[in-house]
């Protein structure tokens, strides 16, 4: 199957067989239509409110070495940052459930002094299983083997094998196995006795493999080629994945590869509730329709290239409408060396992603936010600041999204949708429906031209109302500056920011109060302890709801 949109606007099925179900969600607001959708497929998670913080993550950080001299110059520029990645390179090898001796030696001991100093920490976990270590020295393979828990070949009792990040070859977990699950849920439980985790990260979960097709390659059959393929990876079903007639539990590989990293969502979330006693954190690369109600996405491998930087704006909006809010782009890019302006603009902007994490491949230069010296310190520092002083109007509208199912970042149609000049807008976002972020996009660029639909806005950094309504307005952008907008009519809860969330949640909170032109304003703050599972179910929280008028406030 594939499907095309196009501007007309209409939609394009193209399909080899098979029954298509539709559903429609009239609306009649487009926020209407994600809070219907997500009633059907699944509200999104409540995230921990730590989650919120700024994060940091290498692939390459190579040893604990360099990873404790990050995160001393981190401190050294007091940049707000509230969580640690640890990625591949921890591992033994790239064996899952192992960490690094040698590279990484003392890493549970620093992990635990993360944790006292207010931070969390997240590893990553790969769904492949190498079977070639020494008879009796790899319990997950064992395990698994005796279990029974992996995907099979066609003849449905061969374990499929590819290859990926472990020595050897590999097989892969079948997550829609209620087996797989056992197995899966004991080995994370046995982990968090290692290393002290407080989220887990999946990864790879297409599922990848360095093969087109397992061992010894597919079958030439209608399955694995089927008389339509769409537009894909060298136009085969099985490039860089497993053979479409493997057998997983519920059916062929064919039905079920979509399903994979959505299947191994719901139980790495629920393992990781088991193991912390706390909201669960997890971040899966691989998404399907529902896969908001149990985890968090990042957008995949990018460039350090602009043209990466502007895309993002578009996928962050876009995973909002799928119902995953909690959505992020690798902040200075993943793929190639990113530059100082590059990396600055990119800091401020995924300041304001929902998920905020500086991510880097192997073998690219260093590009955490402490790294580029004393002015580029200060700048990421400031802006981070002011996401972290407003992490309660954030979190309010996490709750919202959680309880109502909208979104949490919107496109400008979303709030004015009347206006047909907002429809195409795709390079400013908003922050539920207040908070207006208008960063820069291009090279060597310090202006930024932002429309202003027909409401009362305020500047953030003066609190001037601004003259321009329904229209263009080109606004300053130093190098130190993100244009930022509050909209009349509306109170933002906000808290004094620190450098990490565990701190900030003691300080005073304050509200901003930017009147419509009726002099009327209201808002909410949604408040518990941040990382207690199931609050709001319990009612064990606080919500208030705000209301000011030139007349009379109710605060």
């Amino acid at each position: 199957l594939d499907v095309t949109l196009s501007p007309n606007p209409s939609l394009t099925f193209r399909t080899i067989g098979g029954i298509l179900d539709f559903y429609l969600f009239l609306g009649p607001t487009p926020e209407n239509v994600v809070q219907q959708y997500t009633e059907a497929i699944g509200r999104p998670h409540m995230p921990a409110y730590w989650s919120l913080g700024f994060q940091l993550s290498r692939w390459g950080y190579g040893s604990l070495d360099v990873l404790k001299e990050t995160v001393d110059r981190m401190k050294h520029y007091d940049i707000p940052y509230d969580v640690q990645h640890f990625d591949i390179d921890y591992m033994e090898r790239r064996l899952d459930f192992t960490y690094d001796k040698v590279n990484f030696a003392g890493l549970p001991e620093f992990m635990k002094e993360l944790k006292k100093d207010g931070k969390h920490n997240v590893v990553i976990l790969d769904p492949f299983i190498t079977k070639d270590e020494e008879p009796g020295t790899y319990r997950p393979y064992e395990l698994g083997q005796e279990m029974g828990v992996w995907v099979n070949n066609s003849d449905g009792v061969t374990p499929a094998v590819g290859q990926a990040w472990p020595p050897g070859d590999s097989v892969f977990p079948d997550y829609t196995n209620p087996r797989t699950v056992e197995w899966w849920t004991q080995l994370c439980l046995e982990f968090k006795d290692v290393l002290d985790y407080d989220g887990i990260w999946i990864d790879m979960n297409e599922p990848s493999n360095f093969m087109r097709g397992q061992r010894p390659g597919c079958a030439d059959n209608e399955i694995n080629n089927p008389p339509y393929t769409p537009s894909i990876s060298d136009r085969s079903l099985a490039e860089k994945t497993l053979c479409p007639d493997s057998k997983t539990y519920l059916g062929d590989h064919y039905n079920t590869h979509s399903l994979f990293g959505w299947s191994q969502t719901e139980p790495t979330f629920n393992v990781v509730q088991q193991a912390t006693g706390k909201r669960a954190f997890v971040l899966s690369r691989s998404t399907f329709v529902g896969s908001g109600k149990h985890g968090g996405h990042w957008l995949g491998d990018n460039f350090s290239q602009w043209k990466d930087l502007r895309r993002s704006v578009v996928g962050i909006l876009e995973f909002n409408l799928f119902g995953i809010p909690y959505i992020g782009a690798d902040i200075c890019g993943f793929n190639y060396n990113t530059t100082y302006e590059l990396c600055l603009r990119w800091m401020q902007l995924g300041s304001f992603y929902p998920f905020s994490r500086n991510h880097n491949a192997v073998g690219n230069s260093e590009q955490d936010p402490a790294v580029f010296g004393d002015a580029f310190a200060k700048i990421s520092r400031a802006t981070l600041r002011i996401r972290y002083s407003l992490l309660p109007y954030l979190y309010t509208l996490f709750y919202e999204s959680h309880v109502h199912g909208g979104t949490v970042v919107r496109s400008l149609m979303h709030e004015f949708t009347s206006d047909q000049e907002t429809h195409g807008i795709d390079t400013a976002f908003l922050w539920g429906p207040a908070f207006m972020i208008a960063p820069v996009l291009e090279e060597a660029t310090r202006s930024v031209t932002v429309y202003f639909p027909e409401a009362q806005w305020f500047d953030y950094y003066t609190v001037l109302p601004s003259a321009w309504k329904k229209s263009y307005a080109t606004v300053s952008a130093p190098l130190n500056k993100i244009p930022l907008y509050i909209r009349g009519g509306y109170i933002l809860p906000q808290q004094a920011p620190a450098t990490t969330t565990t701190e900030s949640r003691l300080n005073p909170f304050g509200l901003i109060i930017a009147l419509d032109e009726q002099g009327q304003a209201s808002g909410s703050l949604f408040w518990d302890d941040g990382d207690s599972i199931d609050t709001i179910e319990k009612e064990n929280y606080f919500l208030a709801k705000y209301t000011f008028s030139k007349v009379s406030a109710n605060i």
